[in-house]
C-alpha cells in the first residue's frame, strides 16, 4: 500500500483489476495528488501484497475482497472516500459502499461487469460455454494464457508494448492465487446489487473492450439510481494505461460535481 497527496485531503482509493497491481494506476492517480490523499493498494493475492492476507478458504467471493476494501478504509480512518475501481474492481467497491455506505461519497468504475456470461435478455459478452474454455485455458497452462490473453484484453494492437506490459503484470501473479480470482470474477453475478447502490457512480466505457462490451456500460448505467455513463476516446479493457489523459479527465469533471 502506499499513500500520497495531500495529508488532509479528500481521500481517493484506487483498486486495479485482475491479474493487475496498483502499478496500473501510474499514470492516472499522480494526476489528483495535488488536491487528495492518494491510496494505492493491492488485493489480497496480488503484487506486493502480504501474502498471508489471502486466505483461500475466505476469498471465495467478492464480497471478501469488498471487505478488505472496508478494512482497509477503517484503518486508515478515511471518510468521504472516492473509490476508483478497474474491471472486477468496480464490482468490488460497489459491493463495499454497500457494506459501509457512510465511508464512501463517489465510485468510479472503469470498465465494469455484473457479469460477464450472457443470460437471457442481458448481453454480458461471454457464453457459458467461453468462460468455461478461458478457465480451462488458464488452469491447464496460466503463463500461456497470459501471453494470449493479454494482448486481446489490452486491445491497441499497433501499440503492443501495452500488450507487452499486461502480460508481464499477469505473469507476475502467483498463478494458483490468479486461477482462484478468475473463477471468481468471471462466475459472479452482481446484478441484483447494482439498484441497491445509492453511492454517485460514474461509468467510465471503452470501445472494442474484449472483456466488458458497450452494453455492459450502458446496463450498469441504468440498473443505478444515480449513475452517470461517459464514453471515454479509447478501446480496449484497460483505459487506465492506454487512454490515461482521457480517463483523469473524466475522473476530474465527475469529482469535481
Amino acid at each position: 500500500m502506499s499513500i500520497s497527496g495531500r495529508a488532509d485531503g479528500q481521500p481517493m482509493v484506487f483498486a486495479h483489476g485482475f491479474g493487475c497491481d496498483q502499478q496500473m494506476w501510474r499514470h492516472v492517480a499522480p494526476r489528483f495528488a495535488d488536491r487528495f490523499k492518494i491510496v494505492l493498494f493491492d488485493h489480497a493475492g496480488a503484487g506486493a501484497a502480504d501474502p498471508s492476507a489471502y486466505d483461500p478458504a475466505r476469498h471465495t467471493t467478492l464480497q471478501a475482497y469488498a471487505d478488505d476494501v472496508v478494512r482497509l478504509c477503517r484503518e486508515l480512518e478515511l471518510r468521504d472516500v472516492i473509490f476508483v475501481g478497474h474491471s472486477v474492481s468496480a464490482m468490488i467497491g460497489g459491493l463495499a459502499a454497500l457494506s459501509a455506505p457512510e465511508l464512501f461519497a463517489k465510485l468510479v468504475f472503469v470498465g465494469p461487469s455484473p457479469r460477464y456470461i450472457n443470460d437471457a435478455d442481458y448481453v454480458g459478452g461471454f457464453t457459458d460455454d467461453d468462460i468455461d474454455e478461458l478457465l480451462d485455458s488458464l488452469e491447464s497452462n496460466y503463463l500461456g494464457w497470459s501471453s494470449v490473453m493479454a494482448p486481446v484484453i489490452m486491445g491497441n494492437p499497433d501499440r503492443p508494448q501495452l500488450g507487452a506490459e499486461l502480460t508481464e503484470s499477469f505473469c507476475r501473479t502467483d498463478p494458483d492465487i490468479a486461477r482462484r480470482f478468475a473463477r471468481v470474477t468471471f462466475r459472479s453475478d452482481n446484478r441484483a446489487d447494482l439498484p441497491r447502490i445509492k453511492t454517485p457512480t460514474l461509468v467510465l466505457q471503452c470501445s472494442n473492450d474484449a472483456i466488458a462490451p458497450v452494453a455492459v456500460g450502458q446496463y450498469v448505467r441504468d440498473s443505478m439510481p444515480n449513475a452517470s455513463l461517459v464514453m471515454l476516446d479509447a478501446t480496449g479493457h484497460c483505459p487506465n494505461l492506454s487512454a490515461p489523459d482521457a480517463t483523469a479527465a473524466a475522473i476530474a469533471a465527475f469529482v469535481a460535481e
